[in-house]
C-alpha cells in the first residue's frame, strides 16, 4: 500500500477518535446520569469540561506541534486521549468523570491541530492536498453521523463505559501505525522557546469567552458571571495580541493575518459551524422531542448524511481547478442555506420523507464542498513552519462557532412562545448565520482561482 494513503489513512482514524467521541456523549448523557448521579444541573460540564479544555488549548496545541515536532505531539496527545478515555470508563463518581473529561479535551486539543499539520506537511498544495482533505472531511463527518447512532447502540447494549473504552483499542492501534510510517519532522525553527506569556494569555481567554458562550443559555445572556467571563476574555485576548506584537518569538505571529486567506477562512468558520451544529442540536431535539424518536431512531433519520457528504466531498475536490475555491464556498453554504432554511417550516406533526429528508440531502451535500474549500482557503499560501499554528486557528474557529452556535440559539429558542415555535426561531437564527457566511464568501475571501 502506498505510505502515503497509509498517513492519510492514520491521520483521519484520529480526528475520527475526536469526532466520534464527542457525538457519542451526547446520546450516553441520561445513562450517565442515572449510573454516576449527576444532578440535572452538574450534568452540563460532562459537555462543558470538555470544550473548556479542547477549546482553551486548540492554539497551544498547534504552536507546540511546530516547535517540538508533529509526530511526538501527535503520539503525546493520542497517548493522553487513549488514558483519559480508559479513566473517564472507569469513574464511579461525578467529580472523577469530569476530572478526567477535562483531560480529555486537553489531549484532543494537542491531537487534532498535530494530525491536520502532518497532513499539510505531508501533501503538497494542490490535487494531492485536496484528494487528502477530501478524505479527511469524509471521515471526520463520518465520526459525527456515526457518533449519534453507535452512541445508541452501545449504550442500550454494552453500557455508557464502552462509549469511552472504545477509543482504547482504536486509538493504540492508530499510535502503532503513526510510530510506524510517520517519521519525525526536523523542526524548521531553530528556537524551541515557547512564548509562555501568550500561551497562558490566549488559553485563559479562549477558555474565558468559551464558558460564557456555553453557560450563556443557562444562566442568561446578562448575568453578572456571563458579562464578567465575556469582559475578561476580551481583555485577556487583547492582551495576548498586545504581547504577540512585542516579543522576539510569539506564540502566534501576527504576520501571519497578513495572508488574507487565512483571515476569511476562519472567519467563514465560525458563522457556518455556528448554524451546522446548532443545526445538528436542536433537530436532533425536534425529533426525539416531538415526533417521539428513540436515540436509535434520530441516529438512523441522520443515517444518509455521512453518505451524501462523503459522495460530494470526494467528488467536490475534482471541482477546485474549474471553479475555484471561492465559488465552491459560495456553494458550499447556499446549500446548507437552503436546507436549514426548510427546517424553519416543520410543522408540529412532521412526515420524514417530505418535511425532513431534503434537508438530510441538501445540508451534508453542502458541507461536503464548504469543509474542504473552507480548509483550503485557510491553509494556500502558509509556509510548513507555521502548519501547526494555522491548523490550530481553524480548529479553534470551529469550536468557538460551534459553542456559539449552540448558545445563540438556545437562547432564542428560549424565549419563543411554545416549543415548536422555539424550534423555528432555532432554525430561522441557524438559518441568518449560514447567510452570514455566504456573505463572507462572497465579499471576503478572495482566493487565488
Amino acid at each position: 500500500m502506498n505510505k502515503k494513503l497509509v498517513i492519510l489513512i492514520l491521520l483521519a482514524l484520529t480526528q475520527f477518535l475526536v469526532v466520534l467521541d464527542s457525538a457519542i456523549v451526547n446520546v450516553a448523557l441520561p445513562a450517565i446520569k442515572d449510573s454516576l448521579g449527576f444532578s440535572d444541573e452538574s450534568l452540563q460540564w460532562i459537555l462543558t469540561a470538555y470544550v473548556l479544555t479542547f477549546g482553551g488549548f486548540l492554539l497551544l496545541g498547534g504552536r507546540a506541534a511546530d516547535l517540538y515536532g508533529r509526530r511526538k505531539v501527535l503520539l503525546l496527545g493520542i497517548a493522553g486521549f487513549v488514558a483519559t478515555s480508559f479513566l473517564i470508563g472507569v469513574s464511579s463518581s461525578p467529580v472523577m468523570f469530569i476530572i478526567f473529561r477535562a483531560l480529555q479535551g486537553l489531549s484532543a486539543a494537542f491531537m487534532s491541530p498535530a494530525a491536520m499539520s502532518v497532513l499539510l506537511t505531508t501533501f503538497k498544495e494542490g490535487s494531492e492536498r485536496n484528494r487528502a482533505l477530501s478524505v479527511w472531511s469524509i471521515v471526520a463527518s463520518g465520526g459525527a453521523a456515526s457518533g449519534v447512532l453507535l452512541g445508541g447502540v452501545i449504550t442500550q447494549l454494552l453500557g455508557w463505559h464502552w462509549d469511552f473504552f472504545i477509543n482504547v483499542p482504536l486509538g493504540l492501534l492508530v499510535m502503532w501505525g503513526i510510530w510506524r510510517y510517520i517519521p519525525a519532522h526536523i523542526k524548521e525553527e531553530s528556537d524551541k522557546n515557547l512564548d509562555m506569556p501568550g500561551a497562558l494569555l490566549v488559553t485563559a481567554g479562549l477558555m474565558a469567552l468559551v464558558y460564557a458562550i456555553s453557560e450563556a443559555p443557562v444562566l442568561g445572556i446578562g448575568s453578572p458571571l456571563i458579562l464578567g467571563l465575556l469582559a475578561t476574555g476580551i481583555v485577556l485576548l487583547a492582551a495576548f495580541v498586545y504581547n504577540e506584537s512585542r516579543v522576539k518569538h510569539p506564540l502566534v505571529p501576527l504576520s501571519i493575518f497578513k495572508i488574507r486567506n487565512v483571515v476569511a477562512g476562519n472567519i467563514i468558520m465560525v458563522p457556518a459551524m455556528a448554524s451546522m451544529l446548532g443545526m445538528f442540536y436542536f433537530l436532533s431535539l425536534y425529533l426525539q422531542e416531538t415526533q417521539g424518536y428513540t436515540p436509535i431512531m434520530s441516529g438512523l433519520a441522520f443515517a444518509p448524511f455521512p453518505i451524501i457528504l462523503g459522495f460530494v466531498a470526494w467528488h467536490a475536490q475534482k471541482l477546485v481547478p474549474r471553479i475555484g475555491i471561492r465559488s465552491m464556498l459560495i456553494i458550499g453554504t447556499t446549500l446548507p442555506l437552503v436546507g436549514i432554511g426548510l427546517l424553519g417550516l416543520l410543522p408540529a406533526e412532521s412526515n420524514y420523507f417530505v418535511n425532513i429528508l431534503p434537508s438530510i440531502i441538501l445540508i451534508p451535500a453542502g458541507m461536503g464542498i464548504f469543509f474542504l474549500s473552507a480548509v483550503l482557503a485557510a491553509t494556500s499560501g502558509v509556509p510548513a513552519r507555521e502548519s501547526g499554528l494555522v491548523s490550530g486557528l481553524i480548529n479553534t474557529s470551529q469550536q468557538v462557532g460551534g459553542a456559539l452556535g449552540i448558545a445563540v440559539l438556545s437562547t432564542i429558542a428560549a424565549t419563543a412562545g411554545s416549543a415548536l415555535a422555539g424550534y423555528h426561531a432555532a432554525f430561522i437564527t441557524a438559518t441568518v448565520l449560514m447567510a452570514g457566511a455566504l456573505l463572507v464568501a462572497v465579499f471576503v475571501v478572495k482566493v487565488k482561482e
